[in-house]
């Protein structure tokens, strides 16, 4: 059988969920953003892709195709943007979330000692060595501070470059 000819099928109709409409204020700032001054890429980008996005009188109100073509961005970034725009604002969309702020920590350095002393101690009778689950129960019972799991013995003890050797 010979080939012929491909059947495309249509084009999706994809209605977008998000409906971006600025202001003259915005449009204006986003112009400004885009056109003076240095930005980070990614910031001017957002830009962009918000202003061919305005369906507001005086915008563009361009589809999620024709954006993704002329700034070069994947749809999930501009639903993303978009999103970002209509549930928090236009300083969400065009900035970064800030990175969250790290644990604070289990073990105190005090602690930790102990940990590295009873790792570096001689095992319980009828043991060969220090077993994770060991150490931790026998941790736990000494009192030195709140119960902890395995995965945090473990942690703290990669951290230190003790050994038995």
């Amino acid at each position: 059988m010979k080939l012929l000819h491909v059947i495309m099928p249509p084009p999706a109709v994809v209605t977008t969920k998000y409906v971006v409409t600025l202001t003259e204020d915005e449009r204006a700032a986003l112009t400004r953003l885009t056109t003076t001054g240095r930005h980070p890429a990614r910031t001017i980008r957002h830009a962009h892709v918000l202003l061919k996005a305005d369906v507001a009188p005086g915008g563009p109100g361009w589809t999620d195709e024709q954006i993704r073509e002329a700034v070069g961005i994947g749809f999930t970034a501009i639903a993303r943007i978009r999103r970002r725009f209509v549930e928090e604002g236009l300083d969400a969309a065009l900035h970064r979330r800030p990175a969250p702020l790290p644990r604070p920590r289990k073990l105190d350095g005090r602690a930790e000692a102990h940990l590295v002393a009873l790792a570096c101690s001689d095992p319980p009778q009828g043991r060969d060595r220090w077993t994770l689950a060991l150490l931790t129960e026998h941790f736990i019972a000494l009192g030195v501070s709140e119960p902890v799991s395995d995965e945090t013995v473990r942690r703290v003890l990669k951290q230190t470059t003790s050994s038995r050797g």
